[in-house]
């Protein structure tokens, strides 16, 4: 059987081309490569150092342990249902609190929610595993965006990629702070929304993406989003010529932004305002370190918390470092990308340029928190390189003589190691001599599995170290364990909610244990503990440490009645109980006073003989608190926390010593000294430890037992503090009291997600206190609530027999405004380009690789012979 004629005439539609799909299917090779690659040397280096969860070693150090852990922990309860409060309100932390800010800060990772697969008492697990994955999709994320900038080997990309994810920054600083690896996903994710702008594509994409990346965590997405802006910069003026040639894309690029942050608003605008009514952190100036230190930290297995964390594995670094010699790339990309890398590595030591970076204040903590983007700009620059071929001889012995360089002055510097050295200069030989043998078809293979091998073993090295130096110079918390399970079976059984409260108590395993654990206690830490909070807490003789933010439960049965704290868990696993009134208490006229609407701070004035040098409290002799007030006057706090706390119960409850440190038997011994760091007894009792090494710390006021006279004279075992005051407090009395607030107090109080109704006695006057911080976003009655010393309130006239206070975070409205605009533009935008993009019945399609496309209705042609 013969073969029909074929015709040696190739039409367009016969010549073989790529098909769109496999340059794809490389990328997601190079993403997969990269996250691989990524995902082992974080647990290589874990494992390595034995922390949490492959050895004994804690690895919830500093904020991992005292924030995100117990943040997640209540994430999971909100999951499940079991949470107290909601998406706008949290009742277990700090007598009641905003949780939208808490939210938008720590929590709003896609990520995040996975938690919810892991038993909770697998919570340390399960924000192990979401760190992890995280560092992944940074790796994913910038392979594939490598990849989209221009062509190249897809398992360069996948090292490089994961290169980035690998950083020093990543591995050392945001491994404890997971919400800002959501700044390392979102670097590469903005750079893309930038290459969409740049060739007039998918805006509407662009736009929910950005505001993916700024509800994420809007701190590092700000970051990450001046680090786009500048990479897209260096894009436009490499690919587009002309003026207005570039001025589209960029303000194509603009307005993605925009409207993506305006879509973030919800979550954004609430968070920038509790932001402005927290309570004020450290405040300091910049100070930029040492060259040699910087250089340092170019190095694998270095440590420090303030300094940045510049590593990158030697492979990428020596790609960097080659390319303004690689003459296979055109001189103007090779000055474009060196020099932006070169100018954002110089922006992280000058003052100016670091405010920019931080959203102008110094951070409390490390103060090169920009240090990724300085990564992901050097990777890119490095991708420009080797996309173009690898380096020849020549580039490499040239980036090679510049790291050199860079490794002779960092010996200046007491960061570098001597496995730093080993590490760096063995493996800027191994990436050197596989840049070269993949030159050789044949060694290629070889050479990327060298690569590969020398990146994931710095990188776990420098995992390994970080943790080294972290145990030794940050607090550590302890994970899930059977003492957690038994603290968290105690306070469920004790519960009580909303009748009363239950206190996880102290001391505490961190400074969130009522998310952590269960209950709704006083302690509460974020960056947005607000000011009222502490004000009012450190008032009443509270502790705090992190400088005012991390506000501690206070043990005291005073401030217990104020909050309707019925159940305390004390040391030993018990169950400590009490009366006390409900959550909404009426105070009279003679002792109700505001200060001020809700969100405003209570502290004003001082009292006259309180907090003199060793001095005794002389309450107990004077009149009731409130009285020495005209009728109406606003009511304030002084200086002395007994007064304070007289003042806010409404009656006198402590008694003068009736010597010299000694108070009367039968009365508790209470010791105020904020400022004592070191331990304290009275003479037959036991020793408390007081922990008041200012400015960062602040003791709590200190229960020291049950006086027996003479016998428990107060006895420091240091130096006594500057100042220093011993109260003794009168179990009867505060039992007389107690029942005085209960016989007025509201009859019912029923508790929502996000506010309170509370049946209120007929003919009640003065004043309706709810026992929760003033806090801004508060309504009672349909009004703007007030404050009483701290706590929300309203007035009453005799007529009011219903108390029904709501809360809205402040800005949740207008952000909800503006984002809901921003949508309605995006679906217009939407509309708009598609019905450009709809063809005519005789239109006719151009396609990149095929000619042209006929539309089905179009009349049919005959092709030419």
């Amino acid at each position: 059987m013969s073969t029909p004629h074929r015709s040696r005439h190739r039409t367009p539609h016969d010549r073989p081309r790529r098909t769109p799909r496999t340059p794809r299917r490389r990328s997601l090779y190079g993403a997969a490569l990269a996250a691989l690659l990524a995902a082992v040397a974080v647990c290589a280096g874990d494992a390595a150092a034995r922390v949490f969860p492959y050895g004994p070693r804690h690895r919830s150090v500093n904020d991992l342990g005292n924030q995100f852990v117990p943040f997640h922990a209540h994430l999971w309860d909100l999951l499940h249902g079991r949470a107290r409060g909601g998406l706008l309100f949290n009742w277990q932390s700090g007598y009641g609190t905003s949780f939208l800010p808490d939210l938008g800060t720590y929590l709003t990772s896609p990520l995040s929610v996975l938690v919810a697969l892991f038993p909770r008492a697998d919570i340390d697990l399960a924000v192990y595993v979401v760190t992890v994955l995280k560092t992944a999709a940074a790796g994913a994320a910038m392979a594939w965006l490598l990849r989209t900038h221009r062509r190249g080997a897809w398992w360069a990309a996948g090292l490089l990629g994961a290169s980035y994810a690998l950083c020093g920054w990543s591995v050392i600083e945001a491994a404890y702070n997971p919400m800002w690896l959501d700044g390392l996903i979102a670097f590469p994710l903005l750079c893309l929304t930038g290459e969409w702008a740049l060739r007039g594509r998918r805006p509407v994409a662009g736009a929910l993406v950005v505001a993916v990346c700024w509800t994420a965590n809007f701190y590092t997405a700000y970051m990450a989003t001046l680090g786009a802006g500048l990479v897209l910069l260096v894009r436009v003026v490499l690919t587009r010529e002309g003026a207005a040639q570039r001025l589209r894309p960029v303000g194509r690029a603009a307005v993605t932004t925009v409207l993506g942050i305006a879509l973030a608003a919800p979550v954004l605008v609430p968070l920038f305002l509790s932001s402005r009514q927290a309570y004020p952190g450290w405040v300091r100036e910049f100070r930029p370190v040492s060259w040699a230190d910087v250089f340092a930290r170019l190095e694998p297995a270095t440590y420090s918390f303030s300094s940045p964390a510049v590593f990158l594995g030697t492979g990428t670094l020596l790609l960097v470092a080659a390319l303004p010699f690689h003459r296979g790339v055109p001189v103007r990309a090779r000055l474009a990308w060196a020099g932006l890398t070169t100018a954002v590595a110089l922006s992280l030591q000058w003052a100016p340029a670091h405010l920019v970076w931080h959203l102008f204040a110094t951070p409390n903590g490390s103060p090169y928190r920009q240090t990724f983007v300085l990564a992901g700009i050097a990777v890119i620059a490095a991708w420009a390189g080797v996309a173009a071929g690898p380096p020849g001889p020549r580039p490499l012995a040239a980036g090679a003589g510049l790291l050199a360089a860079t490794a002779l002055w960092a010996r200046g510097s007491t960061l570098a190691t001597s496995w730093g050295y080993v590490f760096f200069c063995g493996g800027l030989v191994a990436a050197a001599a596989a840049w070269w043998a993949l030159r050789r078809r044949r060694l290629a293979l070889p050479a990327a599995a060298v690569l590969a091998a020398v990146l994931v073993g710095q990188a776990a090295a420098t995992t390994a170290y970080g943790h080294r130096g972290k145990l030794g110079g940050l607090d550590d918390y302890p994970s899930w364990s059977a003492a957690h399970t038994a603290r968290a079976g105690a306070l469920a059984g004790a519960e009580g909610w909303p009748a009363y409260r239950t206190d996880p108590g102290r001391p505490a395993l961190t400074g969130n244990d009522p998310m952590l654990l269960g209950g709704e206690g006083g302690s509460y830490y974020s960056s947005h503990t607000p000011a009222v909070l502490t004000d009012t807490m450190a008032a009443l003789g509270s502790g705090w440490t992190s400088r005012g933010r991390n506000v501690q439960s206070l043990d005291n049965p005073v401030v217990d009645a104020v909050f309707a704290v019925g159940a305390r868990l004390r040391p030993d696993g018990t169950i400590a109980r009490a009366q006390v009134p409900p959550l909404v208490t009426i105070r009279p006229l003679a002792t109700a006073g505001t200060a001020g609407t809700a969100g405003t701070a209570p502290v004003a004035g001082t009292v006259a003989g309180a907090g003199a040098t060793g001095a005794v409290d002389s309450g107990g002799t004077s009149a009731p608190p409130g009285a020495s007030a005209p009728p109406g006057a606003p009511v304030a706090y002084g200086e002395s926390p007994f007064r304070n706390q007289e003042l806010l119960l409404g009656a006198r409850v402590y008694e003068d010593p009736v010597a010299p440190g000694v108070c009367r038997a039968g009365t508790g011994a209470y010791l105020w000294a904020p400022q004592y760091d070191a331990t304290a007894r009275l003479a037959d009792g036991p020793a408390f430890r007081l922990n008041g090494a200012a400015p960062r710390n602040r003791a709590a006021l200190q229960p020291m037992g049950v006086s027996r006279g003479p016998s428990s004279v107060l006895v420091f075992d240091a130096a006594p503090p500057a100042r220093w005051v011993l109260s003794c407090l009168d179990r009867d009395r505060l039992g007389a009291a107690v029942d005085s607030l209960r016989a007025s107090a509201a009859t019912s109080v029923r508790v929502g997600s996000t506010g309170v109704r509370a049946e209120l006695p007929a003919g009640s006057t003065g004043t309706a206190v709810l026992s929760v911080p003033a806090i801004a976003g508060w309504s009672c009655n349909g009004r703007p609530a007030t404050a009483h010393l701290g706590l929300v309130a309203l007035p009453l006239d005799g007529r009011t027999t219903r108390l029904d206070c709501t809360f809205r975070p402040p800005g949740l409205l207008p952000g909800t405004a503006v984002a809901g605009a921003a949508l309605a533009i995006l679906l217009g935008l939407a509309a708009v380009r598609r019905r450009r993009a709809r063809p005519g019945p005789h239109d006719t399609l151009l396609v990149p690789g095929i000619s042209r496309i006929r539309p089905p209705h179009a009349p049919r042609t005959r092709p030419r012979a």
